[in-house]
């Protein structure tokens, strides 16, 4: 994954939160319930992030969710109708999420925890599809992933050493 550092300051980010979790841990007087929240934040164009919180209050493990988020932003690449470059299939654990590029008007189509991630990085048009585990922790992660590993037309001209148009066809 390519993380560029982006300063969350200068960006006007919204968060989302897709889970929370209540954690038992049993131990010698009883049992011990905390909380973990997984966040996304993202300005709805081109920079999202993704973290985790854990407290024994739920307010607070949102709080640390998305300060930690806004540590993990990451810039994605758009088209001109704000869909993926190519096609792609994000990894994560056991949890892969096929990412698909559309035409304009088809609006995000995507479950739950991938939804939630493409809203925020500010995608419109993108059809994806859950495959493998459906643990919403690591599809949002795979999601993440496969969003990074993404490449422009340009990136690829410049990597390959030829023309934009010839990539293109």
């Amino acid at each position: 994954m390519k993380r560029t550092m982006i300063d969350p300051s200068q960006l006007e980010l919204e968060d989302n939160v897709v889970t929370i979790k209540r954690v038992t841990k049993v131990v010698k007087g009883g049992r011990n319930m905390r909380f973990a929240a997984l966040v996304v934040v993202g300005d709805k164009n081109g920079h999202v992030g993704v973290g985790l919180g854990k407290a024994t209050e739920v307010p607070e493990a949102i709080r640390k969710g998305k300060e930690d988020a806004m540590k993990k932003l990451v810039e994605v690449p758009m088209d001109e109708n704000r869909s993926v470059p190519h096609d792609f299939i994000g990894k994560f654990g056991s949890a892969s999420v096929l990412l698909k590029a559309s035409p304009e008007g088809t609006g995000i189509i995507a479950g739950g925890p991938a939804r939630a991630v493409l809203e925020l990085a500010g995608y419109k048009n993108i059809r994806t599809k859950s495959l493998g585990s459906n643990n919403k922790q690591n599809v949002v992660l795979a999601t993440i992933s496969g969003l990074t590993s993404l490449k422009t037309p340009e990136e690829v001209a410049k990597l390959r050493g030829k023309s934009v148009s010839e990539i293109l066809g």
